[in-house]
């Protein structure tokens, strides 16, 4: 008789769809895929999206999130979970009621504005994000805008990122992830829970195309948790696995392009 084939670790994505293919639940899809798991998907929201920008977007109802999050979650079950895109109060309540239900890791993207600038959360909704879903995240994942949107912090060096994480973790997270790509010099980030820290360097590549970069990383941290590691050994493995991507992003349409969630497996690499 033949052996079953092992259950490869299951991951879900809570987020929404880029028309594009290089953020949003494709590139949570293709990040769990790359790094050995079984992806799964809540959609929360559809969006007209190429390389140039955000064209429309239109919301799902919370009945239509909660079910297909029941279906999943009730019956193949979870090892990790990744938000994304929720872009209204109604959804991040509904999602945040949903979390904490559920006996699994979370990883909190609080997604604001696209990689163009294209709001993706109504300002209304910033309190629900604030109050009830980063309470129930093992990590949160702000860029440096969307940590202005939640905290007011303007980060604009090193410590700035350190008080940043401060005013985060006080919502409640039990980790934080500040990302600082947008600040110059090498790409940093910073990883702490308020009582230890790790400062994740790597050096700045030369490539515009870097669409999805926080769904990717946001991914392969739950990729991460769903395999059992701890929160720095999980991010640590994220950035590595990112920053792979971003030197292999490549150009598509007439805007920036994705990074390459396949880098690992390209011919040649």
């Amino acid at each position: 008789m033949t052996a079953p084939a092992p259950i490869p670790p299951r991951v879900l994505t809570v987020a929404g769809s880029d028309s594009g293919g290089g953020a949003g639940i494709q590139a949570d899809l293709k990040t769990m895929l790359a790094l050995g798991t079984h992806g799964m998907s809540v959609l929360t929201a559809v969006t007209a999206q190429n390389s140039l920008g955000v064209q429309g977007a239109w919301e799902l109802p919370a009945e239509a999130v909660r079910a297909q999050y029941r279906s999943v979650v009730d019956d193949i079950g979870v090892q990790a979970v990744k938000t994304g895109m929720l872009s209204s109060a109604v959804l991040v309540d509904t999602v945040a009621e949903l979390l904490a239900e559920t006996a699994a890791p979370v990883v909190v993207d609080p997604v604001g504005v696209s990689k163009h600038g294209d709001a993706l959360l109504a300002a209304e909704a910033l309190d629900s994000v604030r109050t009830k879903l980063l309470p129930v995240a093992t990590v949160a994942t702000p860029n440096l805008d969307e940590v202005t949107q939640l905290t007011g912090v303007a980060v604009t060096d090193e410590p700035g990122m350190r008080r940043a994480a401060a005013a985060i973790l006080g919502y409640g997270p039990r980790w934080v992830v500040i990302k600082g790509g947008h600040l110059p010099g090498a790409a940093v980030d910073l990883l702490t829970d308020g009582s230890e820290e790790h400062w994740l360097r790597a050096p700045r590549l030369d490539n515009r195309h870097t669409h999805g970069t926080g769904c990717t990383l946001a991914s392969a941290i739950a990729c991460g948790l769903a395999r059992g590691q701890d929160v720095p050994t999980a991010v640590r493995g994220a950035k590595d696995y990112v920053t792979g991507a971003i030197r292999a992003g490549f150009a598509l349409g007439e805007g920036i392009g994705p990074v390459d969630h396949g880098w690992q497996t390209r011919p040649g690499r």
